[in-house]
């Protein structure tokens, strides 16, 4: 079976559960608390098996793959069915180049370790970490939605089901959420997230249906 390094908060190990959920694998999750303080991704016995010391990991019978896009792109390499990445070549790349404006632009600026480093090293407030993570947010949902805007919205972001971009989007829409983001200036963006979330796929997949979820 299919071992998934796990934190019910953590987008990018979000991203990969949808996947796994949308293939219709099973998987055993292994929660890493990766919160600051804790900091279990940094220590043995995860640290030697990913010492890029970072979740979701996820060890397969031909060995560990790191990093969510790449597990996703394997996952659908090795269960065609249902599709991430369409076959079409022009729409392929239309739906990675809106799941890597997420991936590539948004989340390395607000991923945890960035943000305990700008607390750290600059001081930064509470109230000034949020700022930092909003404007990343913001800025990246900008470009988006405006994408989105030239087409003809669907039920998903690029059609009738689900696709890398949709598994990308709703994890980044948690966050900012959780960040207390405005998010009416982008209501495409909205819709298709709420549309997802309805999808048993995605609903088994939220951070709070976790083994390891912490209740508030």
């Amino acid at each position: 079976m299919l071992k998934l390094y796990d934190y019910w908060r953590s987008s990018a190990a979000y991203r990969v559960r949808i996947g796994l959920n949308l293939k219709g694998l099973d998987y055993e999750s292994i929660p890493v608390n990766i919160m600051p303080g804790t900091d279990e991704q940094m220590r043995e016995p995860y640290r030697s098996k990913n010492p890029q010391m970072r979740v979701p990991a996820l060890d397969t019978p031909q060995g560990l793959l790191t990093q969510s896009v790449a597990i996703l792109e394997w996952l659908d390499q090795t269960h065609p069915d249902p599709r991430f990445v369409p076959a079409d070549p022009w729409l392929a790349a239309q739906v990675r180049a809106f799941a890597l404006t997420i991936a590539a632009d948004i989340h390395p600026l607000n991923n945890t370790s960035v943000l305990t480093r700008i607390k750290l090293e600059f001081s930064a407030s509470e109230e000034h970490v949020g700022e930092w993570y909003r404007h990343w947010i913001k800025l990246g949902f900008a470009a988006l939605e405006h994408q989105a805007e030239q087409r003809a919205q669907t039920a998903f972001v690029f059609g009738d089901a689900p696709t890398l971009a949709d598994i990308l989007l709703v994890p980044q829409m948690a966050n900012a959420r959780r960040f207390k983001t405005d998010l009416s200036p982008f209501p495409c963006l909205v819709a298709w997230d709420e549309n997802a979330r309805k999808h048993p796929a995605f609903i088994k997949a939220a951070p709070e249906n976790q083994k390891d979820a912490v209740k508030s």
